[in-house]
């Protein structure tokens, strides 16, 4: 479990109480803002738009992320049913990002809302934001953590580039499955405590931790007891060793999507 800014983490690595002491932090030069081209996504498609169409956006090799400009409202239908607002950066002092799975458009194939995951209870859901309220990115990775398996895979452009063992929830405590995706990324102020040198959040929740700081956040992070890789132990997060955290921070920036199953 992550509790972010100003920024203590727990619940993730041992026990709470060590974990309330481990301070998480955003990394520098805003890393966790997407780094792609920002600019509004056009729906190419082989058929002319009709206006109120809904196109999905999201393909095994390709996905989007959808950045906060200043303020956005999610709604349960376009424009009805307000579910929640969002500033341009969440309350770990990152930038609000959501995953986007459709595009509502126009009669030129020009999305005017967006169909997106959001970073809040219950998991899974989602809602519509306007697209003048968010900057659209291209992601090219996506991210599979198989709890039977406890192994995480890292595929990029469709291919695997990493399978590494994890340590996942324990049953008591266990990590909720589902499909979701990475909404901020942060640094662990000490590389060799309970986080490793940081986390790559996921939009996901702790089924039964709903007490703790910020609802019970789930995350990947590094970790100071690789032996326990392999084994049911957490508080609901997902552990690595710290080399394949590094490059899960490098190649899975916000908005890649995140499947976990058993």
């Amino acid at each position: 479990m992550l509790i972010l800014m100003p920024v203590v983490a727990a619940g993730c690595g041992g026990g709470p109480e060590r974990e309330r002491a481990q301070a998480l932090k955003p990394p520098a030069k805003d890393e966790s803002a997407p780094s792609r081209s920002s600019r509004a996504v056009a729906v190419a498609e082989p058929t002319p738009c009709r206006p109120g169409d809904v196109r999905p956006l999201v393909t095994r090799t390709v996905a989007y992320a959808a950045a906060v400009r200043l303020r956005a409202s999610a709604f349960r239908a376009p424009g009805n049913g307000l579910l929640a607002t969002f500033r341009r950066l969440n309350q770990n002092g990152v930038a609000t990002v959501f995953g986007v799975l459709a595009a509502r458009v126009d009669g030129g194939c020009r999305p005017t809302w967006y169909r997106v995951q959001l970073p809040m209870r219950p998991n899974g859901i989602t809602g519509w934001v306007r697209a003048r309220d968010v900057s659209v990115s291209t992601v090219r990775s996506r991210i599979l953590v198989d709890l039977s398996e406890r192994r995480v895979t890292l595929f990029a452009e469709g291919r695997p580039v990493l399978t590494t063992a994890a340590a996942i929830g324990a049953p008591s405590t266990p990590t909720p499955t589902g499909r979701y995706y990475v909404n901020q990324r942060l640094r662990a102020p000490n590389p060799t405590g309970a986080f490793g040198p940081g986390a790559v959040g996921v939009s996901a929740f702790s089924p039964v931790l709903r007490n703790w700081p910020q609802g019970g956040p789930i995350a990947i992070h590094g970790t100071n007891s690789p032996q326990n890789l392999g084994f049911a132990v957490s508080h609901g997060c997902v552990r690595v060793g710290n080399a394949d955290l590094e490059r899960l921070w490098e190649l899975a920036p916000e908005g890649t999507p995140v499947e976990i199953r058993m």
